[in-house]
C-alpha cells in the first residue's frame, strides 16, 4: 500500500449520508480518524465538522470521495445502492492491494420506483458481488452493516443493540468484525464467504417492512441466538 494511507483510519464514502454519518460517529467516538467521503467536498466538510460538533476532539475530515478511498485502510461504502457502481467506478483507478472495501448498500426496489420493503435481483448475486465483481485485484470486499438503522447509530448515548453479520474471506473480515466491538451493544457475527451477502441484504428489505407495521421508528434490529457470544 502507499505511504499516504492511515492503518487506523477509516474511510466512509456516503459518510454525509444518515447511515455513514452514524457509523463515523461511533467510530470516532471509539477513537477512530475518520475520513468522511463525498461526490461533493462542501457536504463532506459539513459532515466532519457535524461530527466534532458531538465528539469533540475527534480526529476527522472531510475529502471527495477518491481523497478519502485513497488515505484509508478500511473504505466503507455508504452510499445507496443505485450510485453502488458508479462510486466503486469512480475510485477504483486509487484503491490499492491490501484495502479493504466494505458494501453495506442492499438493492432494494424503491431504487427503481418499488417498495423499500422488497429487494430487486441483481446479475452477481448481491450488492457486495457487484462490488466486488467491480474492485480492483487484491483489494478484499467485505458485507457488513446493512441491517443496523441510522436513528440508532446517531443516539451516541444509547447501545446500538444489534448484530453485524460479516461477510467476506477470512482475514478481512475479521478485520471488519473487530470494528464492530468498538460500538457498544454492535456485535460481530460471522457470515462466512461473501455469497452470505445474497441473504444477509434481504433482511433490510424485512426489517424495513417491520418497521412499518410496528411503527418502529428507531429502527428494528436483529439478534442472532444462541451463540454463546457477549452482548
Amino acid at each position: 500500500m502507499t505511504e499516504n494511507i492511515n492503518e487506523n483510519a477509516i474511510a466512509i464514502l456516503g459518510g454525509t449520508g444518515d447511515q455513514g454519518l452514524g457509523l463515523a460517529l461511533r467510530f470516532a467516538k471509539a477513537g477512530r480518524p475518520i475520513i468522511v467521503g463525498s461526490r461533493k467536498l462542501e457536504r463532506a466538510l459539513e459532515a466532519a465538522e457535524t461530527i466534532r460538533s458531538q465528539v469533540p476532539g475527534a480526529a476527522v475530515e472531510g475529502c471527495e470521495n477518491a481523497e478519502a478511498a485513497i488515505r484509508a485502510r478500511i473504505v466503507i461504502l455508504s452510499v445507496p445502492f443505485e450510485h453502488t457502481a458508479g462510486t466503486v467506478k469512480a475510485i477504483r483507478g486509487v484503491l490499492q492491494p491490501g484495502q479493504i472495501l466494505v458494501s453495506m448498500a442492499v438493492p432494494l426496489a424503491n431504487a427503481i420506483g418499488g417498495a423499500a420493503s422488497q429487494v430487486v435481483g441483481i446479475w452477481q448475486g448481491s450488492c457486495a458481488e457487484l462490488v466486488a465483481s467491480l474492485a480492483p485485484t487484491g483489494v478484499e470486499v467485505i458485507s457488513a452493516f446493512q441491517n443496523v438503522s441510522a436513528h440508532r447509530l446517531q443516539t451516541l448515548d444509547q447501545p446500538v443493540e444489534c448484530d453485524v453479520i460479516v461477510s467476506g474471506a477470512k482475514d478481512a473480515r475479521g478485520c471488519i468484525m473487530e470494528l464492530c466491538a468498538l460500538v457498544p451493544g454492535m456485535r460481530a457475527v460471522d457470515g462466512g464467504p461473501l455469497g452470505s451477502a445474497r441473504i444477509v441484504e434481504s433482511l433490510t428489505a424485512l426489517l424495513i417492512g417491520i418497521n412499518i407495521r410496528y411503527k418502529v421508528a428507531e429502527g428494528a434490529g436483529i439478534r442472532i441466538t444462541g451463540l454463546g457470544l457477549p452482548d
